[in-house]
């Protein structure tokens, strides 16, 4: 009773939080699962049912829908496997290396898979409102189309039954990992594909990013008894299955002719469901912040016990931090699971990778962690924007880092994103940040872009508007956005509202083109400074000045494209100059020379300005 009083309780606050999106006229549509599973283990195959009710909040009609058959991608000639046969770059995780006639060869994983180690997802007996839909399989989508056709405002109720096969771990969903995790079910359902102002989103899955519908989830999981779930969602039936759920006191024991187990779990207003199971894994709990369960699902591996261990501390302390400085964690309950290949999030839950040092461990939990916020209440289009994704996340759990492990040495926590991104822009490899996740020409630019100029969008949004103003912006958007799917206009308008600064020009240069920042001390002499700007991106401009005497002032260039002027963020005393418009090449400005001759001039002390060649932003230039 106390978990499904919980359930309602939260479902009640996300259908509020969605409906106060601040954006005139938006809707998005809603899902609501019931699925029951039953998991083999010996043969990892697995038979489903679900029950799908359908609710088009749009003002379109429509006449299909489409499901995500995830799975299908793990089978010899898919587009996944095609992709990693064309691609220059393949992800190492998804191929073999050898050397044939002296020549390094690259193999698809995938290529090579037998029938009963691919991964498949068949579907059948599909209905709509108890009336048989035509549908057709093309690839990882599942398209139907209706009987019936759904009409504004209305709901429609699915019906299917499907058999899947667990394919051998390659990339993200699998068994039987490098590290012996059995089960690492991902991506594993059909999956209602989402439909939004731009239309459906029915991307074939070649193992990049994803994009899903708003809704609750009611999933019953059969299998056998000897293994431990970790999983999205609120176990309802925990006293009988035990496993470490159980309440304090509580002593579970199960019939002696008991196999399998059902587990229950709820998922409200969620956008994806996924979990791990495993016969060793040890399962720890811990509390953290607001009456937030913090679970743990982990293989007893000897070398890794302390390091899991010690790990788990930190994730409160993660929570914590990340209820601080974006928002609170709507939900009661977060799961760390070993499994997968490296680390990705989900809705409520990470699967990780567990045979890592202990930084290693507590950076992977940060970073997925730190997508519940992120991704999985701020639910992007991540095919679309993946640096709002991945940038905006590698932005707060690299602060969260800096503070609760921080390094030996101080250093900027962005400074690997800086040096990725000067590397790429420098590289002749760059794609702009509109391009789609799944279409960047290399692996590197995708990573780079997504990962490092995504995080970069926000720590230098701190240099243009000021580091208050961010913090306020990230919390404002936070507040507005939750439960809904924001676009980038969202988070430019809401640090312009916030700042009072004119920001499109930025939303646009830095993720709309390759276009790169670029500026020089093209001049010092006597009292005259000339600057010019090379690249095409205009920025509003930091200048120190040092004179001989040993007194420094700060010089502020604002980029007229701001119609604004940001707070003075030294302590130094502040010029405020006229601005340099973008269409005009250079810029000088006179110095009184009362305190003596000029000994240095820097452009962007605080080093948050990503100009890509920085060697002449030094006056007198550093010798080499």
């Amino acid at each position: 009773m106390k978990n499904t009083l919980k359930y309602f309780l939260l479902l009640l606050t996300g259908i509020s939080f969605a409906q106060n999106n601040p954006n005139s006229g938006y809707w998005q549509q809603h899902v609501d699962y019931k699925m029951n599973v039953n998991m083999d283990v010996k043969k990892y195959q697995y038979k489903g049912t679900q029950e799908l009710i359908y609710t088009n909040n749009s003002p379109d009609t429509l006449k299909k829908v489409f499901f995500h058959l995830y799975p299908n991608a793990f089978q010899p000639g898919s587009a996944m496997d095609m992709r990693l046969q064309s691609i220059t770059d393949p992800d190492k995780r998804m191929v073999r290396k050898f050397t044939k006639d002296k020549k390094e060869i690259k193999e698809s994983r995938i290529s090579t898979l037998k029938p009963n180690e691919i991964g498949y997802l068949l579907v059948s007996n599909c209905k709509q409102n108890g009336v048989s839909a035509q549908s057709r399989v093309v690839g990882t989508i599942l398209e139907v189309t209706l009987p019936q056709a759904i009409l504004p405002k209305s709901s429609s109720t699915f019906t299917l039954d499907f058999d899947g096969q667990v394919p051998l771990q390659i990339r993200r969903s699998g068994r039987n990992s490098e590290e012996n995790v059995a089960l690492s079910m991902t991506q594993w359902y059909p999956k209602m594909a989402e439909y939004d102002f731009e239309g459906w989103h029915a991307d074939t899955y070649i193992a990049r990013e994803f994009h899903g519908v708003w809704g609750n989830f009611d999933v019953k999981i059969t299998l056998d008894k000897d293994y431990t779930i970790g999983s999205t969602g609120y176990l309802q039936n925990k006293n009988e299955i035990g496993k470490g759920y159980e309440d304090a006191g509580v002593v579970v024991t199960y019939p002696k002719k008991t196999s399998s187990l059902t587990w229950h779990f709820i998922a409200p207003n969620v956008h994806d469901f996924a979990w791990g199971a495993d016969p060793e894994y040890i399962h720890d709990k811990i509390m953290g912040e607001n009456e937030t369960e913090l679970h743990f699902f982990y293989k007893n591996k000897k070398e890794n016990l302390e390091n899991w261990k010690k790990m788990q501390p930190k994730t409160a302390e993660l929570l914590a931090y990340f209820n601080k400085n974006v928002g609170q964690y709507p939900y009661k309950q977060y799961s760390v699971i070993q499994g997968g290949d490296g680390g990705m999030e989900y809705a409520m839950c990470t699967l990780i990778t567990g045979n890592r040092s202990y930084g290693s461990l507590v950076g992977v939990t940060a970073h997925e962690f730190a997508h519940s916020w992120f991704q999985h209440i701020l639910a992007t289009n991540e095919s679309k924007h993946c640096w709002m994704d991945e940038g905006f996340t590698s932005y707060i759990s690299n602060l969260a880092m800096n503070q609760i492990l921080p390094p030996k040495e101080p250093e900027s926590p962005f400074a690997d994103s800086y040096n990725n991104y000067v590397f790429l822009a420098n590289s002749g490899k760059e794609q702009p940040l509109t391009t789609h996740a799944d279409r960047y020409d290399f692996n590197q630019s995708y990573g780079i872009g997504a990962y490092s100029k995504g995080e970069i969008f926000l720590a230098q949004l701190g240099y243009i508007i000021g580091q208050e103003n961010l913090d306020k912006t990230i919390k404002k958007y936070y507040s507005d956005y939750k439960f809904t799917h924001p676009t980038p206009n969202d988070i430019k308008r809401t640090a312009e509202k916030i700042s009072g600064a004119n920001l499109d020009w930025y939303l646009n240069e830095w993720t709309q083109t390759t276009n790169t920042i670029d500026y020089a001390i093209k001049s010092v002499e006597n009292n005259k400074i000339t600057f010019e700007r090379k690249g095409r991106m205009p920025m509003p401009l930091d200048v120190i000045v040092e004179f001989e005497n040993g007194t420094k002032e700060y010089f502020y260039i604002p980029n007229t494209l701001m119609r604004w002027e940001k707070s003075n963020p030294f302590t130094l005393k502040r010029n405020v100059l006229l601005g340099w418009d973008w269409a005009i090449p250079t810029y000088t400005i006179e110095i009184d020379l009362q305190k003596g001759n000029i000994k240095s001039v820097v452009i962007d002390p605080s080093d948050l300005m990503a100009d890509v060649k920085k060697e002449d932003n030094i006056f007198p230039k550093k010798q080499q």
